[in-house]
């Protein structure tokens, strides 16, 4: 239970991030010389603390769901908590490296099942203000919550540990954790010129449902702001889905909006369209030019589970009226992550799709020079989901040596430079207008080279090698007793 509190209390917005390798040292003493039940029990509790408190924003949409997400949750805690190898002495044995690993292999899970993956909160987002983080270029997620973990199991190890055992325990973890650390730190990418850009936030109510309010309200709010802007900026940002069409915004009257606010500050505009389309609709990032010409889109292909689309639909429907706050499904969109503009490549994720390493990682592999983020918490009451959003770019800033620009209709907008440091941000539910000058990078860091594939198969060796290792101890046995005998 001091282990869940104390991962929730660490989660987004509060960011304690001291509390997560404290919690990972409370649930490490647990956890010692215990049997698989009981393992499974003490995970299962801690992530019904965790997850109980950090999803009660989900209660606001649908309290069975919120409690069948808070259940799941916990039930893969639970699993990954019985991966960790039952330790009964005090010796530095594989049993210590039990828990890292497991919850290394619990944030990929998590960015992947249920649902294609729903990593709210995922841990390692409590850990943007940090020391950690600076390992996010080298490995990324997963880097940083192995080294968050090894930390809290060299503070385990001062417990659990007697005499000349504490020491090299203790060393151990300062190594393993230290040694990336210096390494992460010393990733940058090449710094390519700068962008004078304009991250537009119009404001209005939070925490209502876009099937009860009116698109043309969000909309005039958005261009209310934006008439704001002076002089000329390279690039001008609007939120995701600020603008709402039957069919294609092609020769629709908001396009010729977009394209007039485009032409009278000289600067492209990026702009998010729900366009509707047979019984779905499409959720794109569109890029105009000053010269009226539509230059480049890109659709959403990541989806949100129950906001923008209905799992298992028509069973639901049965059951519940619920469904109707999601009348039509989204399309799944196809395409690189990128816009092709007059300033540049842009790298570009909507919304929900910052949570997921890999679309960013797509966007930059790709070429972009910059990772835009229109986004849309609106349906929100509480500031979790924003500032989880804020979290998870100031992430993928980190993992990736970009600049990250997020605009949100109510909230959070934010500039967020390559080293995760947010530079400007909004307030929730008023209207706001960011204008900076902010940094251009190319090249890739290991992290985009490489991905999350060698992380995962050094945690599944260091998982499986205390085993492999008794292994061949038990083998050798016999033949050093023979030997003995002869």
């Amino acid at each position: 239970m001091a282990a869940g509190a104390a991962w929730a209390l660490a989660a987004p917005p509060r960011g304690w991030w001291p509390l997560l390798p404290a919690g990972v040292a409370a649930l490490t003493i647990a956890l010692h010389g215990r049997r698989l039940r009981t393992r499974l029990v003490l995970g299962g509790l801690t992530g019904l603390v965790l997850y109980a408190s950090t999803l009660v924003w989900l209660a606001g949409f649908a309290v069975p769901g919120y409690v069948a997400v808070a259940v799941l949750e916990a039930v893969m805690l639970a699993v990954a908590v019985a991966l960790v190898p039952t330790a009964r002495t005090g010796r530095w044995s594989g049993g210590w490296w039990g828990l890292p690993v497991a919850l290394v292999f619990l944030d990929a899970t998590q960015t992947r099942f249920p649902f294609g993956g729903f990593p709210l909160p995922a841990l390692v987002l409590s850990q943007l203000d940090g020391p950690f983080a600076l390992a996010a270029p080298l490995g990324g997620s997963l880097l940083v919550t192995a080294l968050a973990a090894t930390a809290g199991v060299g503070l385990a190890a001062l417990y659990l540990t007697r005499g000349r055992q504490r020491l090299p325990a203790v060393g151990i973890a300062v190594v393993v954790a230290g040694a990336p650390l210096a390494a992460g730190a010393a990733v940058t990418t090449t710094p390519t010129g700068s962008l004078d850009a304009a991250v537009v936030q119009g404001g209005g109510p939070r925490g209502v449902r876009a099937v009860f309010t009116n698109p043309q309200d969000t909309t005039d709010r958005q261009f209310a702001v934006a008439e704001q802007i002076t002089g000329f900026p390279d690039l001008v940002l609007f939120p995701e889905a600020v603008i709402s069409v039957p069919g294609s915004i092609a020769g629709s009257a908001a396009e010729r909006r977009v394209a007039d606010l485009a032409r009278a500050l000289d600067a492209p505009v990026v702009v998010g369209v729900a366009e509707s389309q047979d019984a779905g609709f499409r959720n794109v990032a569109v890029l105009y030019g000053p010269d009226y010409a539509l230059l480049d889109r890109y659709e959403k292909e990541h989806r949100v589970p129950f906001g923008e689309y209905i799992p298992g639909r028509a069973l639901l429907e049965r059951v519940t009226d619920l469904t109707a706050l999601v009348p039509c499904d989204a399309i799944v969109g196809e395409g690189e992550a990128l816009l092709d503009s007059p300033v540049g490549p842009l790298g570009v994720v909507i919304s929900y799709e910052v949570l997921f390493a890999d679309r960013v990682r797509e966007a930059v592999l790709a070429g972009g020079q910059i990772v835009l983020v229109p986004t849309n918490a609106a349906s929100y009451v509480t500031e979790e989901v924003p500032a989880i959003e804020v979290a998870a770019a100031r992430l993928r800033a980190r993992e990736f040596g970009r600049t990250v620009l997020q605009s949100a209709p109510t909230g959070y907008s934010a500039v967020v430079l390559p080293d995760g440091r947010v530079v400007a941000q909004t307030e929730l539910g008023a209207p706001g207008l960011l204008r900076g000058t902010v940094p251009l990078s190319t090249g890739l860091t290991p992290y985009a080279r490489l991905g999350d594939l060698p992380f995962l198969a050094l945690a599944g060796f260091a998982l499986l090698a205390p085993a492999l290792a008794g292994e061949v101890r038990r083998r050798r046995a016999p033949q050093a007793e023979r030997d003995d005998q002869q």
